[in-house]
């Protein structure tokens, strides 16, 4: 799993570096959040960050609140790792949008099993499927337009998602074909 530390203090960076890389993590550093983002928003963007809240360009919170409201090819989880302690901190950090919040000098046994529980949930992540925008369907038959052809509901959904059909008959239809069934006779 590739992780990115972003943080502008460079001893601390340097420790939490060689403790992920002793785990088995590829680790990317980023000294600023300018740079960071442009990993994040980049071509490969890195599964978890681990950011400082206090940071030159963009500052923890900030990388925060862009990381949720861009849509990324992938999602991130976002640690902030910090020296501020206060609940109000911790309050403000995970409502920017951090998954995680630990302070400085980390327990690198409790990072590690954060770590982990983010690792846990991207797996999580991975195995949603979900449609989104907007489906054309036809008025009549019911299809919908995949690209430039036509296809069964089921199909489509079968092909974009998880979800797997049963056919039954619902009470007003089988009353419906019961009484054609019965005009015909």
């Amino acid at each position: 799993m590739r992780i990115l530390i972003a943080d502008d203090e460079r001893v601390s960076t340097l420790m939490l570096e060689r403790s992920l890389e002793k785990w088995g993590f590829d680790v990317v550093v980023a000294h600023d959040g300018v740079t960071a983002w442009e990993h994040i928003s980049g071509g490969q963007p890195p599964a978890l960050v681990i950011a400082d809240w206090m940071m030159p360009g963009l500052d923890g919170i900030e990388l925060c609140r862009r990381i949720r409201k861009t849509p990324l090819a992938v999602p991130v989880y976002v640690i902030l790792l910090t020296a501020r302690t206060s609940r109000q901190d911790l309050v403000a950090g995970l409502e920017a949008g951090a998954d995680d919040y630990l302070t400085k000098p980390f327990d690198p046994d409790e990072l590690r099993a954060r770590i982990h529980v983010g690792q846990r949930t991207l797996g999580l992540m991975a195995n949603i499927k979900r449609l989104t925008g907007l489906l054309s369907i036809c008025s009549y038959c019911k299809r919908i337009q995949a690209g430039k052809d036509w296809e069964q509901v089921e199909s489509y959904i079968t092909d974009h998602t998880d979800a797997l059909f049963s056919h039954e008959i619902c009470p007003s239809c089988l009353a419906k074909v019961m009484a054609e069934l019965d005009a015909d006779v």
